[in-house]
């Protein structure tokens, strides 16, 4: 959807992470804080805070994510996104919402999804990861 049929298909990396999901943020748990790293998540709860991520992210249906500025790989949305996105590809599923602007190479929306913000189609995006070796954790203490 959205592109020429003579355009050529994007090549992807040979050292592009799998596309399948290695941590999962299940329904009913709440997290604020930074998503990093390589490999698939999958939010089924709450999350809100910075979201750079070498693979896949998925808001399922009962997932709640609110990020200022997504990077990610693959970014498949069937539950609620606030925030901008820039993504490879994106998709945003029936029961998908989305409030913020997205950049991105390949746009694909099924009937019934929700998106309140400007699409910008490109060539290619720049996404600027962490570096692998940086495993830094930012500990943030309980509230009184």
């Amino acid at each position: 959807m959205f592109r020429r049929r003579d355009e050529a298909q994007p090549q992807t990396p040979a050292t592009a992470p799998a596309e399948r999901i290695t941590s999962v943020l299940g329904d009913g748990v709440v997290v604020h804080g930074k998503i990093t790293g390589r490999g698939g998540v999958r939010i089924e709860g709450a999350f809100e805070g910075e979201i750079a991520l070498n693979g896949m992210l998925v808001v399922g249906t009962t997932g709640r994510v609110t990020c200022p500025h997504l990077q990610a790989q693959t970014v498949i949305v069937a539950g609620a996104l606030r925030g901008d996105i820039t993504a490879e590809k994106v998709e945003i599923r029936s029961t998908g919402r989305v409030w913020g602007n997205v950049v991105t190479v390949a746009f694909s929306t099924e009937e019934g999804a929700y998106l309140r913000g400007q699409i910008q189609m490109e060539d290619r995006v720049e996404l600027d990861f962490p570096e692998p070796g940086d495993t830094s954790v930012e500990a943030v203490p309980p509230a009184p």
